[in-house]
């Protein structure tokens, strides 16, 4: 069973992470029986490992991790496959994949243009 962990880095103002609430809410509005967790590398909770651990208890044995990021930095590049080793290592039978960053997606800019725009053109 595949499950989804929406990874973010993570904040100290709780409110920050609104916006993973909301995108769980939204891939559970349209796939009810979907495994989506958070996870986030630091300041909050769930950890990454938590969020794996979560996934891994809901009966996931592949975890497609989505970095909520704007672009591969050192977190996605570096530390992120290094965790992804270590839930694997910990987790025997346990596949974690690596989607790119979300901000790199055609879709996702095309959208944040689309923003721009209508924002540009409303004030």
């Amino acid at each position: 069973m595949r499950g989804i962990l929406l990874f973010g880095h993570g904040a100290r103002n709780p409110e920050w992470a609104q916006p993973f609430h909301r995108i769980r809410d939204a891939i559970l509005a349209r796939e009810p029986g979907a495994l989506v967790e958070p996870g986030f590398l630091e300041l909050m909770r769930p950890t990454f490992d938590e969020g794996v651990d979560c996934l891994v208890n809901q009966g996931a044995t592949e975890i497609v991790v989505v970095p909520i990021f704007m672009a591969a930095g050192s977190h996605v590049k570096k530390d992120l496959p290094q965790m992804a080793a270590n839930a694997m290592d910990r987790h025997a039978g346990l596949v974690i994949a690596l989607a790119a960053p979300v901000g790199e997606a055609e879709s996702v800019l095309a959208a944040m243009a689309e923003f721009a725009l209508n924002a540009a053109s409303g004030a």
